[in-house]
C-alpha cells in the first residue's frame, strides 16, 4: 500500500465512528424522557393508571443505569464494535416491541430489555471514538459526542411533544427503527474492532456490581412515591451499598478485576466521577422541572415548550465541541470549572427569576447561560476519565463515567422532586411555579457545589506528565 493510501484510508473509518457512535448516544440518550410527554396518550390508549405508567419510564432508567458497567465489560471481553451492534440490535428490536404494546405490561418490560441495549450501547459509544481518535484530538471529538448525547435528553421534550401532537404515541418509538437498523448495519461494515485487556468476564464482579446499582438506583425511583424514609427505599439502599462494597472487596482480590480499584486512586478519574454525579443531578433534575414548569405553571402545550426551550437545549450542540477544542489546548479543568461556574449561575438566576406571571422573554438569558455552561462539561467529563487511564482500559472508565452520571440524574430528580413536593404543588400554576423555584435553586447550588472536585483534578500539564 502507498504512503498516500496508508495515510487517506483511516480518514473515512475515523469520521464514519463519531458519526455512527453519536447517533447511538443520540437515540439512546432521547430515550430516557422522551415518553413522559406521552404518558396521557399511553394512559387513554392502554387503560392503565399514570402511576403503572411511569414505570414506562422507570423500568428503562434502571436498567440503563445499573447495566452500563457490565455492558463496558462485554464490549472488553467479546469486541467492542460487535457489543456495539448488538446492543443497536437489541434497543431497535424492543422499539418494535414497545411500538406495537397491547398493554401497559408488555410496554414495561420492553421497556426495561431497551435500557439493557442502551447501557451497551452508551459507553461504548464513548469508547469507540477514543480508540478512533489520538490523543491531541480526543478532546473536540468527545466533545461533539458529548453535545450530541446533552441534545438527546434535552430535546426529548420537544421531540416527544411534536410526535404526540403530530402523529400517535407508537411512533415515539418507532422513529427509532430505521435510525438503529442503519446504524447497527453502518457499524457492523466501517468500525474497527477492539478488545480490552482482560481475556474473560468477572464472573463474581459482574452480578455484584449489576445488581448493587439495580438497588440503589431503585430508592431514588421509588422514593418520590412511597417516601424516602420507607422500609423499601431504606432497604434498597443498604442492600445497593452492601453489594458494591462486597464489589470493591473482590475486585481487590480478583486476579482480572473489571474495575481497578487504583484507578480511584488517580485525581483526574476520582475528580471526573465525582463531578459526573452532581453536574448530572443538577442537569436531568433541573430539566425535569424546566419541561414541566413551561408547561404546568406558563401553560404552554408540550410541543410548544420544547420549542422554547431550544434556547437552553441548543447550546450543547454549539458550544460542546468548542469546549473539547479548548480542553484538547488548555486541558479539561478551565473549561469544567468555567462550565460548572456558568451552569450553577445560570440555574440561580433561573431559579429566583421563576414567579407566578413571569413572561417567556426573562428567562432566555439565564437559560442561555447554563445552557453554554452545560456544554463545556460535557466534553471535559468524558475526557477526563478515559484520559486517566490506560488506552485498552477506555470501556471500563466510559462505563464508570456514564454509570455514575445516571445514578446522579436519577436522584437529582427524586430529590429535586421532594425539594419541590416541600414547597409547592400542581394544585395551580402558581404553586407550581413556587416548588419549581426552589427546586431550580437547589440544582444551581449542587452545580456549583461540582466546582469543588472539578478544582482537584490536575491542570494540563500534570496530566501530560502522568500520561509519559
Amino acid at each position: 500500500m502507498s504512503e498516500a493510501a496508508a495515510s487517506a484510508g483511516p480518514r473515512p473509518r475515523v469520521a464514519a465512528t463519531l458519526v455512527l457512535a453519536s447517533i447511538g448516544a443520540f437515540v439512546t440518550s432521547l430515550d430516557v424522557v422522551v415518553v413522559a410527554t406521552a404518558l396521557p396518550s399511553l394512559k387513554a390508549h392502554l387503560g392503565a393508571s399514570l402511576s403503572d405508567l411511569e414505570w414506562t419510564i422507570n423500568a428503562y432508567n434502571l436498567a440503563f443505569a445499573s447495566l452500563m458497567l457490565t455492558g463496558a465489560a462485554l464490549g472488553d471481553r467479546f469486541g467492542r464494535r460487535r457489543m456495539y451492534v448488538v446492543g443497536l440490535a437489541v434497543f431497535t428490536g424492543s422499539s418494535v416491541a414497545c411500538a406495537t404494546a397491547g398493554s401497559v405490561g408488555v410496554l414495561i418490560a420492553a421497556r426495561a430489555v431497551q435500557g439493557a441495549g442502551a447501557a451497551v450501547v452508551l459507553p461504548l459509544s464513548l469508547t469507540l471514538i477514543s480508540e478512533a481518535f489520538p490523543l491531541e484530538k480526543r478532546g473536540a471529538a468527545i466533545g461533539i459526542w458529548g453535545g450530541v448525547t446533552g441534545l438527546g435528553v434535552s430535546v426529548a421534550p420537544l421531540v416527544g411533544g411534536a410526535v404526540i401532537q403530530g402523529i400517535d404515541w407508537q411512533w415515539i418509538f418507532w422513529i427509532n427503527v430505521p435510525v438503529g437498523v442503519v446504524a447497527a448495519a453502518a457499524s457492523a461494515v466501517l468500525l474497527k474492532e477492539s478488545r480490552g485487556p482482560r481475556p474473560r468476564l468477572d464472573l463474581v464482579g459482574l452480578p455484584l456490581i449489576a445488581v448493587g446499582l439495580l438497588a440503589l438506583v431503585w430508592a431514588p425511583v421509588r422514593a418520590p412515591s412511597v417516601g424516602w424514609g420507607s422500609g423499601e427505599v431504606i432497604s434498597a439502599l443498604i442492600v445497593g451499598a452492601v453489594l458494591i462494597a462486597a464489589f470493591v472487596v473482590w475486585q481487590s482480590r480478583a486476579p482480572l478485576p473489571m474495575m481497578p480499584l487504583e484507578y480511584f486512586r488517580d485525581r483526574a478519574f476520582s475528580s471526573a466521577g465525582a463531578v459526573a454525579v452532581l453536574f448530572s443531578f443538577a442537569l436531568i433534575g433541573a430539566v425535569f422541572w424546566i419541561a414541566q414548569m413551561l408547561q404546568v405553571g406558563m401553560g404552554y402545550s408540550p410541543f410548544a415548550s420544547g420549542i422554547r426551550m431550544l434556547v437552553f437545549t441548543m447550546m450543547p450542540m454549539v458550544f460542546a465541541p468548542l469546549g473539547g477544542i479548548g480542553a484538547d489546548k488548555a486541558g479539561n479543568r478551565p473549561f469544567m470549572v468555567g462550565g460548572l461556574l456558568m451552569m450553577g449561575a445560570g440555574f440561580l438566576w433561573l431559579g429566583l427569576t421563576v414567579k407566578a406571571g413571569v413572561g417567556y422573554t426573562s428567562l432566555v438569558a439565564p437559560f442561555v447561560v447554563a445552557g453554554i455552561g452545560i456544554s463545556f462539561v460535557f466534553p471535559t467529563l468524558g475526557n477526563a476519565a478515559i484520559g486517566a487511564v490506560p488506552p485498552a482500559d477506555s470501556g471500563v472508565a466510559a462505563g464508570a463515567s456514564n454509570t455514575m452520571r445516571e445514578i446522579g440524574g436519577l436522584f437529582g430528580v427524586a430529590i429535586l422532586a421532594a425539594v419541590f413536593t416541600a414547597n409547592g404543588s400542581y394544585a395551580s400554576p402558581a404553586a407550581f411555579m413556587h416548588g419549581s423555584r426552589y427546586a431550580i435553586v437547589v440544582a444551581g447550588v449542587v452545580a456549583l457545589a461540582a466546582v469543588i472536585p472539578a478544582l482537584l483534578g490536575p491542570s494540563r500539564s500534570e496530566a501530560i506528565a502522568a500520561a509519559e
